[in-house]
């Protein structure tokens, strides 16, 4: 089971591959803030546990194993702004909220999240709806 901070990682070098079609240490310890020498750590330690093969000096990619876990890492990362943006979380907020729980969320959880947003998906009146209340709400 990967930790918050290995999650972390492989949705980073997940999201690099999927734009530049790599990932650099340089570019994941800025993208994280942290230091190139943790980020060599954590590669070493994610290629020993299967999710990347890591090769000194000529860089590593994301195995079988990794590149799913990565997809998922992803999709709970965008389900869960969706869900805070259609429950009208202020967009400036939402990015931070969304690190901060997506670690603590069960992916069962994550899974009723995506059923409770493709029921309001399915009818823009019921996005519609909750807006108005959430507007009276806070009025």
């Amino acid at each position: 089971m990967p930790t918050p901070s290995m999650e972390d990682y492989i949705e980073q070098i997940h999201n690099l591959m999927e734009s530049k079609g790599y990932a650099r240490v340089s570019d994941i310890a800025e993208a994280l803030l942290v230091h190139p020498s943790s980020v060599t750590k954590m590669v070493q330690k994610l290629d020993k546990d299967g999710y990347l093969n890591y090769e000194k000096y000529r860089g590593f990619i994301l195995t079988p194993k990794g590149e799913k876990l990565g997809e998922r890492l992803v999709y709970r990362h965008e389900l869960l702004e969706e869900f805070l943006e259609v429950i009208g979380v202020d967009r400036d907020k939402i990015y931070e909220d969304v690190e901060g729980i997506e670690h603590h969320l069960s992916w069962n959880s994550i899974d009723r999240i995506g059923d409770l947003l493709q029921y309001f998906k399915a009818d823009n009146e019921r996005i519609h709806d909750l807006q108005s209340i959430i507007q009276t709400s806070e009025a």
